[in-house]
């Protein structure tokens, strides 16, 4: 877990550790959500790059009617 500072203009740095593990770059887009009470930042992919992950995820479930 990293700590780090607000600026005075509502500014914060990424941990170099973390940019690092999650591969970002300079000038890259990530959205803000509020989400029960904490900040999540998530970085925005190209869809080509989105193709394939949800391979494997189970797609056994009873849908309600109008979703047919």
């Amino acid at each position: 877990m990293e700590t780090v500072t607000i600026s005075p203009k509502f500014q914060v740095v990424i941990p170099q550790k973390i940019r690092q593990e999650l591969g970002l770059k300079s000038g890259e887009k990530v959205r803000m959500i509020n989400y029960q009470g904490r900040i999540e930042i998530i970085p925005l992919q190209e869809m080509k790059k989105m193709r394939g992950y949800l391979k494997g995820i189970n797609t056994d479930f009873k849908r309600e009617r109008d979703r047919l």
